[in-house]
């Protein structure tokens, strides 16, 4: 079982920036492949970005050259940091870990509102 906390989302206005936490608990943190989803109103859960264990980063054409996934392995936590936020990223973010077997565990999320 991999137990995951997600933390740093708030209310921010557009052109903002805010930095989300997921601290990760229960496996060896170093050897999973870490990921962020979110899920609008309404919509269907999509995915934001991921980073392996070898620091390859993925991300979504719609947050590329404005989102940034980063790890911390001493810490066992994985960020997304969020710039030049647009209403359209208003979402819960939910932050996901991919062991190597196979196992999937996802975190409760934390909600994130981009707006004037």
């Amino acid at each position: 079982q991999v137990q995951l906390v997600e933390s740093g989302g708030g209310l921010v206005q557009p052109g903002g920036s805010l930095t989300l936490s997921c601290a990760a608990s229960g496996s060896i943190f170093r050897l999973n492949t870490m990921g962020w989803y979110r899920q609008a109103p309404g919509k269907e859960r999509e995915w934001v970005a991921t980073i392996t264990r070898s620091i390859t980063t993925n991300y979504a054409d719609t947050v590329k050259g404005r989102f940034t996934i980063s790890r911390d392995n001493a810490k066992s936590t994985v960020y997304l940091r969020m710039s030049s936020l647009k209403a359209e990223d208003t979402a819960v973010y939910f932050c996901n870990a991919l062991t190597p077997s196979g196992n999937r565990f996802w975190g409760q999320g934390t909600q994130v509102a981009v707006s004037s």
